[in-house]
């Protein structure tokens, strides 16, 4: 079912927003050498119990997981490109961290993504983490009440091809409100004035999932979560809840 939401109720999607973008950012802030990913799970634990949120993430268990998410947010480093679990290992200088981090606060999830380069950056990462962002932006800017669906993949596509960079196989965006995932899916490859017309109230996450060899297929760990390149190839991750109005695509996930 399609969900859609009120003005009212948009605003309250923004307050779980903020939530998300205050973690983000105190995550960011906290990851540096030596880090563990345990530990920067802790700090987003922190804000969510600081602002009386939930995570929808821990001990989510859909049914091709083999065991529940063990975190409130999905950790993926270097060749992992998402669903990451947070482990005691420790960042290493120049390492490409993406985490998805998502919160619940009075019934109203939101939702939200970035990569980052812990220490020394090599340009290659850079380069991924920037381009796989101006997809996001690209995605944001399609998101026009009376475009479609397809139009937002359209836009996403095109950055990763341009870049020639892989766009991850069968994922994407979706839509999101009372739960974190709903209809409908927002694929990041899509044809222009096809899919879903996209009116006032729809809420949806714009997530392009970008892999630097090209290739978009994956691997699964045995973890049952971790998607990774199956040739070590590094990813970046980028996503914001956004909300479609008369004004044009309002972002509920930034600060």
């Amino acid at each position: 079912m399609i969900e859609k939401k009120t003005p009212a109720q948009i605003e309250k999607m923004r307050e779980a927003g903020r939530v998300v973008a205050r973690a983000l950012q105190a995550m960011q802030d906290a990851a540096a050498v030596g880090v563990t990913l345990k530990e920067i799970d802790a700090v987003a634990a922190a804000v969510l119990a600081d602002a009386g949120a939930t995570s929808p993430f821990l001990d989510y268990h859909p049914d091709w997981a083999p065991v529940p998410f063990p975190g409130v947010i999905c950790a993926s480093v270097n060749d992992a490109i998402v669903h990451g679990i947070p482990t005691d290992d420790a960042l290493q200088d120049g390492d490409l961290v993406s985490i998805d981090f998502g919160a619940v606060l009075d019934g109203w999830c939101g939702d939200s993504a970035r990569s980052f380069i812990v220490g020394t950056p090599r340009a290659e990462d850079q380069r991924l983490v920037d381009v796989t962002k101006a997809a996001l932006e690209a995605g944001i800017a399609a998101a026009q009440v009376g475009n479609t669906i397809g139009d937002i993949g359209h836009a996403v596509g095109k950055v990763a091809r341009k870049a020639r960079f892989g766009n991850l196989e069968d994922h994407g965006g979706h839509g999101i409100g009372t739960e974190m995932h709903m209809d409908p899916f927002v694929p990041n490859e899509g044809r222009r004035g096809k899919g879903l017309k996209l009116t006032p109230g729809l809420v949806i996450a714009i997530e392009p999932m970008f892999i630097a060899d090209g290739h978009g297929d994956y691997v699964q760990d045995a973890d049952g979560w971790t998607l990774r390149s199956p040739r070590g190839a590094r990813a970046a991750h980028w996503e914001h809840t956004v909300a479609i109005t008369e004004d044009g695509p309002v972002i509920l996930t930034a600060l």
